[in-house]
């Protein structure tokens, strides 16, 4: 899980005995060492009954370095001992790296205080003797140098308690009770305030992992409130860019490590009004310039991490004119919509009015076609009497035609007999003209055309009577009269017809003959 932290110690590296010691042998120990007020009830307890088979032999680094070479070394069935409810060595080794930090914390002070008071003495040394003055400095001397060894100690001390939480964190069991303790992420962020550069990358490696997994953001940002409210910061990180920003001795390691850890807090939050938020609390404490200085370092591990951030850095001017734009958009497509609305309301009314035509038409249509249909119905009905019309009038036409034909025809066979029965050419004439008279009612025929009526007939001899009439049938039977009307004498002798009238004379010459010849071309 943690390959890519720094380097340790070449010792702890290259050690690989397994360490037979049971856990309890290695927490009876730390208890020892432990301060009794920082000490958590139950580990007080666990103190109290292995206090007399504890062994002092040993120094607190040397214990430590024992115990992470353990916790290295062994396998998961001794780390899960050594964190289970009757060793509680999370517990104990947290105490333990709380109580070392404060001794580190109270040590500094001191030494500061020491300094200034060492240059009060030293500007008032020109009153006493020399052999006071010089006792005076041996003294402070021996003081110094046993804080200064102490110092180291402690430091050591919480250099390889974090090396023993690393290597708890190593395996999944161990890196899940870590990160379920928030006083344990506390600890170890505090653990930045070592002097060594080395340890400092190290916290800033732990750190950066317990970042990655869910939830962990949440975890490191309030470590690092817990370590402002501590040390009192102004801003929060602005220690770690102390660290950053001014070294004694230069570290790649740390350079790298810090780089990498910042990248880590502000970019790896989904919210981007949140990134720019922590990118500002980096801003704030002097982050871009600094990496805009060493960003060309040599280095390429360094300067790829220095090139990560900026990369992934938001410009906040450019977020601002950014938002302007949008606003100004969101306002334009706001307008756009409701212009939008009002016109697709405005269709939804053209529609309707539309369809209300339709309707309308459709329902004239309807009756259109309908009477449309009745017309051509009437229309093949009216079709149909015409045509039997006009079939009922040309049979009428022809059977005129054939009856008119019939009556020229007995017309001209009369005709053709009263010539034969007259002997003269003038009553053909006549018969002719009045054919045509006949044939043709409406033309008016002149009278200088026709020829001229025949003279009176001569009187009957005597004894031969004539009658021409008709009369009832029994007098005509009586009488001898024919069916047609012409009744002869009792000897029934054929009486000739008169003689045709002559030139000059009128047609009512003709006397009774014309009147029956009328009378038979009307029958």
């Amino acid at each position: 899980m943690f390959e890519a932290f720094g380097s340790v110690d070449d010792a702890l590296l290259q050690e690989r005995v397994v360490v037979k010691d049971p856990p309890s042998a290695y927490l009876s120990k730390l208890r020892q060492l432990i301060d009794p007020k920082l000490l958590s009830n139950k580990a007080k307890s666990l103190t109290k009954l292995k206090l007399k088979s504890s062994d002092n032999s040993a120094t607190s680094t040397q214990v430590l370095r024992n115990l992470e070479t353990s916790l290295r070394t062994n396998n998961i069935e001794w780390v899960r001992e050594f964190l289970n409810d009757d060793n509680s060595g999370l517990d104990v080794l947290i105490d333990y790296l709380a109580s070392r930090l404060l001794q580190i914390k109270g040590d500094v002070s001191q030494n500061g205080s020491s300094s200034n008071g060492n240059g009060t003495s030293s500007g008032n040394g020109h009153e006493k003797n020399g052999n006071s003055h010089d006792s005076t400095h041996k003294s402070l001397r021996l003081s110094r140098s046993s804080a200064t060894k102490r110092l180291d100690q402690l430091s050591d001390d919480v250099h390889v308690c974090v090396l023993c939480l690393r290597a708890i964190m190593n395996n999944k069991f161990g890196f899940n009770m870590v990160i379920s303790r928030s006083d344990a992420i506390n600890y170890i962020a505090l653990s930045l305030v070592h002097k060594s550069l080395r340890t400092k990358a190290l916290v800033l490696e732990l750190l950066a992992a317990i970042c990655l997994v869910k939830g962990g953001h949440q975890m490191i940002l309030a470590a690092f409130d817990h370590f402002k409210m501590v040390h009192q910061e102004r801003h929060r990180f602005e220690t770690l860019m102390h660290y950053f920003r001014h070294f004694e001795a230069f570290s790649i390691d740390f350079m790298v490590a810090c780089v990498q850890f910042i990248n880590i807090i502000v970019h790896s939050v989904d919210d981007m009004n949140y990134r720019v938020f922590l990118q500002y609390e980096f801003t704030i404490i002097g982050l871009d310039e600094y990496l805009e200085k060493i960003r060309h370092h040599e280095s390429e591990e360094l300067t790829t991490q220095i090139a990560a951030y900026l990369d992934n850095v938001f410009d906040v001017t450019a977020l601002m004119k950014d938002a302007e734009i949008s606003h100004a958009a969101l306002e334009r497509v706001q307008e756009v919509e409701d212009e939008l609305s009002h016109a697709q309301e405005r269709v939804r009314n053209t529609e309707n009015a539309a369809l209300g035509k339709i309707a309308c038409l459709e329902n004239r249509l309807t009756d259109l076609s309908k009477e449309r249909d009745d017309l051509r119905v009437l229309h093949e009905h009216t079709d149909h009497e015409l045509s039997t019309l006009r079939r009922t009038y040309t049979q009428k036409d022809e059977e005129s035609r054939r009856l008119l034909t019939a009556k020229m025809g007995e017309l001209e066979h009369l005709q053709q007999r009263i010539r034969s029965d007259s002997g003269g050419s003038d009553l053909a004439h006549s018969g002719t003209a009045l054919s045509f008279v006949a044939a043709d009612p409406s033309q008016k025929v002149s009278t200088d055309f026709l020829p001229p009526p025949p003279p009176p007939p001569p009187p009957p001899p005597p004894g031969f009577g004539v009658g021409l009439g008709v009369g009832d049938g029994k007098r005509s039977h009586l009488n001898g009269a024919t069916p047609g009307g012409l009744s002869f004498g009792r000897d029934q002798s054929f009486v000739p017809p008169p003689p045709p009238p002559g030139p000059g004379m009128p047609d009512s010459a003709l006397g009774g003959n014309h009147s029956r010849l009328s009378t038979i071309h009307v029958k």
